[in-house]
C-alpha cells in the first residue's frame, strides 16, 4: 500500500465520508460504526467550510492546515483556549492574530 496524500481532517468533514462510506456500503464495519457513535457526540458547526475559508483568509501565514483543522476541531471560545490547543504546536502567534482567529471562530460557533 503507498500512501498518496497525508491529509488532516477536521470533524465535520469526517462525518461527511462516514456519511458517504454509508451510503455506499449500506452497512458500516465495526470501526466506522465507533467513528460516526463518536461524531454523534461532538458538538459541530454547520458552517464549517466557510469558518475554514475566513480562517485561511485572515492572511496568518505561520497557521497552517493542521492548525485550522483542530480550532474547527475544539471552537475555542477565547484567547488562553486558543493559546492552550495551540500549545502543542511549534507555533508562537502575536495576540492580535489570537484575537482575529477567536473572532472569527465566535461568528461560527
Amino acid at each position: 500500500m503507498e500512501i498518496i496524500e497525508q491529509k488532516s481532517l477536521s470533524l465535520p468533514e469526517m462525518k461527511e465520508r462516514v456519511d458517504e462510506m454509508k451510503k455506499r456500503d449500506k452497512e458500516l464495519n465495526f470501526r466506522a460504526k465507533k467513528v460516526e457513535e463518536y461524531l454523534s457526540k461532538v458538538p459541530k458547526t454547520k458552517t464549517y467550510k466557510e469558518l475554514k475559508q475566513q480562517l485561511e483568509s485572515l492572511g496568518i501565514t505561520r497557521l497552517k492546515e493542521k492548525h485550522t483543522t483542530l480550532i474547527i476541531n475544539i471552537l475555542p471560545e477565547d484567547v488562553d483556549s486558543l493559546r492552550l490547543i495551540l500549545s502543542s504546536e511549534n507555533l508562537t502567534l502575536k495576540n492580535e492574530d489570537l484575537e482575529k482567529i477567536v473572532d472569527t471562530v465566535k461568528k461560527h460557533a
